[in-house]
């Protein structure tokens, strides 16, 4: 019992609590100080409804708040220390064993250096005016006010004047306006016109996506087989393609013509994706089917487009502790599954599998002696025939990547990883190079912005431009950031790529 005594002794006494007097007490002295927010205030002279002072004086302390960090946190502000906007979350080097960035960082331009011989292609329509001049604006401040490369715009009815006159003011290299003759859009004379336009309405009701809309599916076989054969590129060699609603967000101060030529490359991108399946469930049948019968083997490209086949199991040593021994043989002879021939996939061909992967087209720069080429236009001829352009959605970057897939290599692609490159909803952006390798920007007033102020403010918006990161490779480059960079996203290819390319050449 005294041993019981002593150890309670020992024990730390706590603190007293407060008693119920005392609370009571203290919140009696605290109730007169909070008695003046706790008054309450009408919305108005006779509205029967009040809210606390309290209340009142809370919310604009609260706005203000919120307003000093949305400043803080914008990718303009001095203010803290963020990721540059639209910047992939690891900056990784790729091998440059079949291809590598031609220019990292700003060069000056050479304004009065060679040229070559090449021109822009858009394809457009009258009512697209406004977006075709978002494009042509972002090319020419960003590109074309250096180089001056001429325009060739193309469509399928005439051209208005109000059409040509707005872009003529608003280019800095000569520009052509073409039509687009029958033979090169609509229905072939061999083509079943009724059965083609019922395909086209069932994707329509299947709700593909552009798979109802008639003049989608001819863009995109114009694309594929007929672009190149229009006689005003006829004396081209090389062609940049341009669509309505297009934005860049990076300086490109070298010209990307003269060192495709000089690597010896022939097609050029920014943006690989996956394709909707929908869109595509048969095009690979005929692709493999034209590589199959031209005894073609693959350069290495190819197989940026197939899938990887799954893993064979490995057999376990027998010393492993998940190692089971097989059944006896009396045993599997009863298994009503043995002998059976393995499942076949159905969209497989010669063991493969389209991927969906492509090289997204409303961004190339490619030769056009490729396209013009006997094995080219054999491989357009066979998936025409096929029907897939009306009685499926087949676009024409699919058909321009298995082709690549069939006939090129890795070493004959290059891709434009510091072109920023905005289509729709899908970005690329680079992040910018040291800044050992950024020079100053010369301002771009634009003549066809008459406000002076308004000049001066869209100039302004682009001497701002995102910081630099080890391994970036843009030129003053100032990304959207409304929108997740492609390569974040799930349906991006760049591993693809990555992989027939060489690999990664950093962690």
């Amino acid at each position: 019992m005294g041993l019981v005594q002593k150890l309670v002794k020992r024990i730390p006494s706590s603190p007293n609590l407060p008693s119920l007097d005392g609370i009571t007490k203290q919140r009696e002295r605290l109730a007169p100080k909070l008695t003046f927010f706790r008054r309450r205030i009408r919305l108005k002279g006779n509205s029967s409804i009040s809210i606390p002072l309290g209340a009142v004086l809370l919310f604009p302390c609260i706005v203000i708040i919120c307003i000093l960090i949305l400043v803080v946190r914008h990718p303009s502000s001095p203010v803290g220390v963020m990721i540059p906007s639209g910047a992939p979350p690891a900056i990784r080097r790729i091998s440059e064993k079949h291809d590598k960035v031609f220019v990292t960082g700003c060069l000056e331009p050479q304004v009065d250096g060679p040229r070559a011989n090449a021109a822009f292609v858009v394809l457009a329509r009258n009512q697209e005016l406004e977006g075709v001049l978002q494009s042509v604006k972002s090319i020419e401040r960003h590109f074309n006010r250096w180089f001056h490369y001429p325009y060739v715009f193309l469509n399928d009815a005439e051209f208005s004047s109000t059409f040509k006159e707005t872009i003529l003011n608003h280019t800095s290299g000569t520009v052509e306006f073409g039509m687009i003759p029958e033979e090169m859009w609509g229905y072939p004379s061999w083509a079943d016109e009724k059965v083609a336009k019922e395909g086209i309405a069932k994707q329509g009701d299947a709700a593909i996506m552009y798979g109802g809309m008639e003049s989608y599916h001819h863009m995109c076989r114009f694309y594929s087989g007929y672009f190149y054969k229009h006689e005003l590129l006829q004396k081209y060699e090389w062609y940049w393609r341009l669509e309505p609603e297009i934005k860049y967000f990076c300086d490109i101060t070298y010209d990307p013509f003269i060192h495709m030529a000089r690597a010896n490359k022939t097609y050029g991108f920014t943006i690989a994706v996956k394709e909707l399946r929908e869109t595509v469930p048969n095009i690979f049948r005929y692709a493999a089917a034209y590589k199959r019968i031209n005894n073609i083997t693959s350069q290495g490209l190819w197989e940026m487009f197939i899938e990887e086949p799954p893993e064979a199991e490995k057999s376990l040593p027998k010393d492993d502790p998940k190692y089971k021994p097989p059944l006896p043989e009396e045993i599997l002879k009863t298994d009503p599954g043995r002998g059976l021939l393995p499942d076949i996939d159905p969209e497989a061909m010669e063991g493969e599998t389209y991927n969906m992967c492509h090289f997204w087209s409303n961004f190339e720069i490619a030769k056009l002696d490729w396209f013009r080429s006997k094995e080219y236009e054999e491989f357009f001829q066979m998936m025409d025939r096929s029907g897939g352009f009306w009685m499926e959605r087949w676009g024409d970057a699919p058909i321009h990547s298995l082709a690549a897939g069939a006939l090129l290599s890795p070493k004959d692609i290059h891709y434009f990883r510091d072109f920023g490159y905005r289509h729709t909803t899908i970005q690329h952006c680079p992040a910018n190079a040291p800044k050992s390798r950024q020079l100053p920007r010369p301002p771009f007033l634009e003549k066809t912005t008459l406000d002076e102020k308004k000049r001066k403010e869209e100039d302004d918006y682009w001497e701002s431009w995102d910081a630099s990161k080890e391994n970036g490779v843009g030129c003053r480059c100032k990304c959207d950031t409304d929108i997740v960079d492609v390569e974040g996203k799930q349906g991006s290819c760049l591993a693809q790529w990555v992989e027939v390319a060489g690999g990664w050449a950093s962690p």
